[in-house]
């Protein structure tokens, strides 16, 4: 059985001690690595990932909260007062351009951490990202802290959380780096918080940053993680039309595709403009204080979605090794056999053709008989001449084989578009399965057999069985069995 590399083994043994730690009553998570550990066998085997990745670093095993938006949208304000420790840096411009992942810590003081931290550890959302940074900067190879940082803080509020501040995105200024790190977080994120600033009176000039922020969503069949706020709604206090403003905002996203969902109205009381009017302060503080209350009870939820999420990616990935990639590759094979068969065939049989043709022209047939002649004897001549074909000929036959396997791989690259991880993986496997020493004969992808098609399908039932055991802890149908039904 192929072994994991030392460093990932040891990120691994770290993430179980955590979990234990973090659930000592409810084993679910911690054992949900050892499924990962077993999957990791499957993917080495067939070549789905190297031996220094595991797919327990394709998961966020933290809860985690993005808060995406526009500049001076509020969103570090808002993070500060959730956190009710003056964390992040607010003002009307841009004043930060990384991603800052914000996680608890015992200690009294906040403190900033390299971008490094987070390449460095497996539970958390930019475990070697390092490993692509090159790919998405813009300007080359650049360290990893020019994108993102860490901060700690005491909040009992982040506790057993991760939230992570994005950059403000600008119709502008929309770097490709920034925007495929967004897509990074969003995929892994348990809640999404988007927010939009009220006080913009033309939604429709920010267009291109809507329909970024808009299209990452709409389509998705997680759509309902992502909360849509409209922060600072407390500007319009003085001409009192929240109404007009709200209708304005859902008309412009309307227009990049948002035709459903729950519209946040809210504000910060201490950074917010004085409502004069007492009548309309006390609608804006009770629309403020339900909307609040929404969010906040879903910034709780998300410990429950947490576990169930981990455990359905622990699912979802076997399943597709098993129901996607393997018959995706069986197919490449199939056809990949076919098609050396067949440029074999034409090659050798071009070749035989052209020297029967030759021979025949210069009348040298005598040549090919004296040629066996002295092979039949052994003579070293015709022993070495005999060697120097058969090397023409494996040679051609490997050549060709490379050759429909790399033309192969290009007509893949084009179906598979953009997911580049994807492609990684049937790239990998696909250039283990056609390797020079793997005998074309060989049926089915290289790894998949009878042992590790034993072991997917183990990992399936027991994540079967997690999520069984989630129910029993977080339901209870029956309403038997009082406390001791919540594990």
């Amino acid at each position: 059985m192929p072994h994991s590399s030392t460093q990932i083994n040891k990120y691994l043994n770290s993430l179980q001690k955590h979990l234990t730690d973090e659930h000592p009553d409810n084993p679910t998570l911690a054992n949900a690595v050892k499924s990962f550990r077993k999957m990791d066998y499957v993917g080495h085997s067939m070549g789905l990932i190297s031996k220094d990745e595991s797919y327990a670093t394709c998961v966020t095993w933290w809860p985690m909260i993005a808060v995406l938006g526009t500049f001076s949208a509020g969103k570090s304000t808002y993070i500060n007062s959730y956190l009710n420790v003056p964390l992040q840096r607010t003002g009307t411009q841009a004043v930060d351009d990384k991603f800052t992942v914000i996680c608890y810590s015992r200690h009294n003081e906040a403190k900033t951490l390299p971008g490094i931290a987070l390449d460095a550890d497996p539970r958390f959302p930019f475990f070697q990202i390092s490993r692509s940074i090159e790919e998405i900067s813009e300007a080359g190879q650049e360290r990893i802290d020019a994108y993102l940082q860490l901060k700690t803080c005491p909040s009992e509020n982040i506790r057993g959380k991760i939230l992570i501040d994005s950059p403000g995105f600008d119709a502008d200024n929309q770097r490709a780096s920034t925007l495929r790190l967004t897509q990074h977080i969003i995929d892994l994120s348990d809640l999404v918080l988007v927010f939009f600033d009220a006080r913009h009176p033309e939604p429709k000039a920010m267009q291109d940053t809507l329909a970024y922020l808009v299209s990452a969503s709409v389509n998705r069949a997680d759509a309902n993680k992502f909360l849509y706020i409209l922060n600072q709604i407390d500007v319009t206090a003085q001409e009192d039309n929240p109404e007009e403003v709200v209708s304005a905002w859902q008309r412009s996203l309307a227009e990049v595709g948002l035709i459903t969902g729950r519209f946040y109205r809210i504000y910060n009381p201490s950074a917010a403009v004085p409502i004069a009017n007492p009548n309309v302060r006390e609608r804006f503080e009770k629309k403020r204080k339900e909307d609040m209350a929404d969010i906040d009870a879903r910034m709780r939820q998300i410990e429950v979605e947490r576990s169930y999420r981990i455990v359905g990616k622990l699912e979802q990935t076997a399943k597709g090794i098993k129901n996607q990639i393997v018959h995706k590759l069986s197919d490449m094979l199939k056809k990949w056999k076919s098609r050396v068969i067949l440029f074999d065939g034409l090659a050798f049989g071009t070749l035989a053709i052209l020297a029967g043709v030759i021979l025949t022209m210069n009348e040298s047939w005598g040549l090919l008989k004296t040629f066996q002649d002295e092979l039949m004897r052994g003579e070293t001549s015709a022993l070495v001449i005999a060697l120097f074909l058969l090397i023409g000929i494996i040679y051609t036959h490997f050549s060709i084989r490379r050759a429909v396997a790399n033309q192969m791989l290009k007509k893949l690259a084009d179906e598979i578009g953009n997911d580049h991880e994807t492609y990684k993986q049937y790239m990998q496997a696909f250039n283990k399965s056609t390797a020079a020493y793997r005998p074309m004969f060989l049926q089915g992808p290289t790894g998949w057999n009878e042992v590790t098609q034993q072991t997917i399908d183990e990992i399936i039932n027991e994540a079967n069985d997690y999520i069984q055991a989630l129910n029993d802890q977080f339901t209870n149908p029956s309403g038997h069995g009082g406390e001791n039904s919540q594990a």
